[in-house]
Order: C-alpha cells, then sequence, then structure tokens
C-alpha cells in the first residue's frame, strides 16, 4: 500500500505542474490568436480549434496514460505546436504604418528652444458625439516658464475600478494643454482590456485643448470626470511636461505596444513621476486606476485641507462641462467653467479656491 502511495503521489508531482502549464499556455495561445490572428473570425476560429487540439492530446496524456514514452507524447507535440506559436509571436512588431482611428491618427512632435515650446499635431477637435466630430490639428507655443498649474483628470468609464488619467498643465495666459497616453486604435477598431495584453494596439501620446479631450468624455461620451488640483513646485512641474515631451519623442522614434497592465496611462505617468521624486511608492491603485486620486491625496499632493470625499464632490466637472456647452463657451471659458469651486492645492499656500 505505501510503495502504491509513493508511486501516485510522485505520479502527482509532475502531472499537475504539467497539466497546468498546458492549460495556461493553451488559454494564452487561444487569445492571442484571437486578438492577434487573422481579420477573418472563421479562420481564427479554425486556428485557435487546431492550436487547442494539441493541448487536449497533451492532457489526455498527462491524465490517463500511466507512463513510457506514450505519456510524453501529447506534451511534446503541444510543446512543439507551442514553440511555432512563439515564433510567430515574435514577429510580431509595433508600427506606425497603419490605417489609424482619426482622433489618433497623427503623432506629437515637439521641438524645444529653451523656454520655448513648439508642439506640432495638437488636437482641437470639435465633439458632438463619438462618431461626429469636426478633425482639427494645430501647431501651437508654449513658454514653460510661465507654467503655473498642474491638474489630474481622471474619467470613469468602467465602474470605479477603472479609469482614464490625463494631466493638465496651466499658462499664466490662461491656456492649457492636455497630455493623455492613449490606445491607438486602428480605424473602426474597439478598445478590450484583455486585448491590451495581446500586442492588439501601439500607444500614442495625445497633446489636446481642454475643450476637446475633457468634453469628449464629459460631454460626448457621458463618462464621469473629476478633476484634481496638484500641489507641484514649479520646477517638478516644468519637469513632468518635459517628461512628456521625451516621452512623445521615443514614441515618434520607436513604436511601442500598449499593455492593459504594464504601459497604460496610469503606469507611463507614474514612471515620469518616479524620475522627478526618486523613492515614489508602487501602489496597488495605480493599477487600479479608478483609486489612483486617494493614492496621491496620500502622498498629500492634492488639497489635504479638505476630506478626499469633499474634493470629489467638488471636483466632479461634468454639470458644469454640460452648462458650458450650452452656453456655447469658447476654450478659455470651458476651463473657468470646469473649475470653478474647485479647491487648489499648492505648496505655498494648499487653501486657495479658484
Amino acid at each position: 500500500m505505501k510503495t502504491l502511495l509513493l508511486s501516485l503521489l510522485l505520479s502527482l508531482l509532475w502531472r499537475v505542474p504539467l497539466a497546468l502549464a498546458v492549460l495556461l499556455g493553451s488559454g494564452w495561445g487561444a487569445l492571442a490568436l484571437y486578438f492577434r490572428g487573422p481579420e477573418s473570425l472563421a479562420l481564427r476560429v479554425l486556428l485557435i480549434t487546431l492550436w487547442l487540439l494539441p493541448a487536449l492530446a497533451a492532457l489526455l496524456g498527462i491524465a490517463l496514460v500511466r507512463s513510457g514514452p506514450l505519456a510524453l507524447a501529447g506534451p511534446a507535440l503541444f510543446a512543439f505546436v507551442a514553440l511555432v506559436l512563439g515564433l510567430w509571436w515574435h514577429t510580431i512588431t509595433p508600427s506606425h504604418e497603419r490605417d489609424w482611428a482619426p482622433d489618433v491618427a497623427r503623432l506629437l512632435h515637439a521641438t524645444r528652444e529653451g523656454d520655448i515650446v513648439t508642439l506640432d499635431n495638437v488636437r482641437n477637435f470639435e465633439w458632438r458625439t463619438r462618431e461626429d466630430f469636426d478633425a482639427h490639428w494645430e501647431s501651437r507655443r508654449y513658454d514653460l516658464s510661465e507654467l503655473e498649474s498642474a491638474d489630474l483628470i481622471v474619467s470613469y468609464w468602467m465602474g470605479p475600478t477603472i479609469a482614464h488619467t490625463l494631466v493638465s498643465f496651466g499658462f499664466t495666459d490662461g491656456r492649457h494643454l492636455v497630455f493623455s497616453v492613449e490606445v491607438r486604435r486602428t480605424r473602426g477598431q474597439s478598445f478590450s482590456a484583455i486585448g491590451g495584453f495581446f500586442r492588439q494596439s501601439e500607444l500614442v501620446l495625445v497633446a489636446a485643448d481642454e475643450r476637446d479631450i475633457i468634453r469628449t468624455r464629459s460631454n460626448a461620451r457621458g463618462e464621469s470626470v473629476y478633476l484634481y488640483s496638484v500641489a507641484l513646485s514649479p520646477a517638478a512641474m516644468r519637469s513632468l511636461f518635459e517628461a512628456y515631451l521625451d516621452e512623445a519623442d521615443q514614441l515618434e522614434d520607436a513604436p511601442r505596444f500598449y499593455n492593459t497592465l504594464t504601459s497604460n496611462c496610469t503606469t507611463i505617468v507614474y514612471d515620469m513621476v518616479k524620475r522627478i521624486v526618486p523613492g515614489l511608492p508602487w501602489d496597488y491603485r495605480l493599477l487600479a486606476s479608478g483609486y489612483l486620486p486617494d493614492y496621491i491625496y496620500d502622498l498629500g499632493a492634492l488639497n489635504t485641507h479638505y476630506p478626499l470625499a469633499e474634493l470629489e464632490r467638488r471636483g466632479h466637472i461634468n454639470t458644469r462641462a454640460l452648462a458650458s456647452d450650452r452656453d456655447g463657451h469658447s476654450t478659455s471659458e470651458f476651463s473657468r467653467a470646469i473649475r470653478r469651486g474647485v479647491p487648489t492645492a499648492r505648496i505655498e499656500t494648499g487653501d486657495d479656491i479658484r
């Protein structure tokens, strides 16, 4: 009896991990083929079926064959097919040359001369609905010595856990510029959080007018949008702005894939800020981006003279954004309207009200 039990335990020691490896590998491969396989759905389903057959043979061999070469024949066949799939996967590389969706069709280009930055391909669309808009791309000049404020915009589109994060920089002349790390979709493509793990889309940095990039979320898409003033020193504010310009340069030189977990709208901002603030702690709220304001509040970078719930209440801009639309506000008027009543976080006073 003891010999039989020992034999069973030894068998389980290699069968269970191998079966789990096959299950995980087959699931990953099926998703990879679904999101990056041929455009034809029928062909993708055929390839996924052909991929899963060796996985099934491997699992049957692991479970049913006690020992000998037959026990390893199924796993060996699956390993060979997995190698072929892996070689195909490594041929998938990011590109700038695709039929892009209009709102992410152009790459930001920056030219720097001392304090003066010239940005080409700043987006300034006039949105009526998600699909109905007038496209405008502009060149703009900014004086970094006139940087005055930095605001975090958080737009909730899928429950309280997941949100899109943007950073808006204000200048002494009343202008604001928003940077947003986004999925670079192709024409007609919709975003998939799962597809973001499987090289479905490239990454793009959008620089846009506030009335474009905030208003499209609050007014055209109906997302719930919050604005928080962030306390940054002038030097840190400039460093963060220039970090965005560095990111634009890197993406222009070498395209990269968007990744839902490791390369998204929040983690890239964290990487940039970490260069400015060494030792910035990692936190799960950087992945659950809907809770990012909680994280920044705990760091003391929001106006902590108010409870976070009060900052959320005052920072919810949707009603003001919709009213601004009805009143036909210009860009500068829109920016003032959405900040009405939002507590300002300043390093010097921290208790100002706009």
